[in-house]
């Protein structure tokens, strides 16, 4: 075959391919062809994520209103109070201090403590406490103190803090959340039968001496504050003759360190700002010539 002739066949090939290409197809091959491609484009389509106008690409999703409010809440109108209980050792190994989150006091509470140490000052006004009474119930257990944020129970010396507790951690729980008050205000109809509650020993008396004022704002701001970290308080009893007769509260009334506190502690300060002060002494310890003492006697001491 001659190089013409090849040249002539291939031209007559692509002019038939062209037409082919170009001539409209059969009925039967568009029906095939639409076929296969309509349910490509039902496919690609159905698998297309909707478009996104400008407007709701600038809106944001918020929470309906019921379902903002539960979850801000976390409560239920019916659902109880929680509470998380903390415990911190104090300097006396008889007495153990609890942090409920839960104010103990009342917050008109004329006092910043509340010691309990019989069972039936628990029951007694003008403060009677259901707490305090089902604590002094637990076996071991001799006194409850109530701060205004925490509650120091001592125990005996021979009772083991691992039966007293669980015990401690139950009441305690079940009276907050519950929602009943831990301490309950009354008619006071005789003496009072609860150590503290009635007036502020450190609180500010415009009848007060200069000097009693001095020792009682020292005592409110530097001594107070850290005693109440030791789970207890203190009581200004009263100032004579340069001496000053204080009483230790909570878990340093009972405390075998409570001499060295006070005089290495709250003497050396009181005498460091004061000048008329000769030393700090145990309200106890004190007795008037005329019998009395300040634990008998809040007023002047008697001549």
């Amino acid at each position: 075959m001659s190089v013409s002739s090849t040249s002539g066949a291939m031209l007559r090939r692509t002019i038939f391919s062209v037409r082919s290409a170009a001539r409209p197809l059969g009925a039967a091959e568009q029906t095939a062809r639409s076929s296969v491609f309509g349910s490509y484009r039902n496919v690609h389509r159905s698998a297309r994520l909707p478009a996104i106008t400008a407007s709701e690409a600038r809106h944001r999703p918020s929470l309906r209103p019921h379902q903002q409010s539960s979850r801000v809440t976390g409560l239920s109108p019916n659902s109880k109070r929680s509470i998380f209980i903390q415990t911190e050792n104090t300097p006396n190994p008889d007495a153990l201090k609890f942090i409920p989150n839960h104010r103990v006091l009342p917050e008109d509470f004329p006092t910043s403590f509340l010691e309990y140490l019989s069972p039936r000052s628990t029951l007694a006004p003008p403060h009677p406490s259901p707490l305090a009474a089902n604590l002094m119930n637990v076996d071991g257990i001799t006194s409850v103190f109530y701060g205004p944020e925490f509650i120091t129970v001592t125990k005996a010396s021979d009772a083991n803090w691992a039966h007293i507790k669980p015990e401690v951690f139950s009441l305690i729980t079940q009276t907050v959340t519950s929602g009943e008050a831990i301490v309950n205000t009354v008619a006071k109809t005789g003496e009072q039968a609860q150590e503290g509650g009635e007036e502020d020993s450190l609180s500010y008396n415009e009848d007060d001496e200069e000097v009693i004022s001095m020792i009682k704002e020292l005592l409110e701001t530097r001594i107070r504050p850290a005693i109440q970290e030791d789970g207890g308080d203190i009581d200004f009893r009263g100032f004579e003759n340069g001496i000053v007769m204080l009483k230790l509260r909570g878990a340093c009334r009972t405390c075998d360190s409570s001499t060295v506190t006070l005089k290495n502690g709250i003497e050396s300060m009181l005498m460091h700002y004061v000048s008329w002060i000769i030393c700090c002494v145990h309200s106890f310890n004190i007795i008037w010539a005329n019998g009395s003492s300040p634990e008998t006697d809040r007023g002047s001491p008697g001549s």
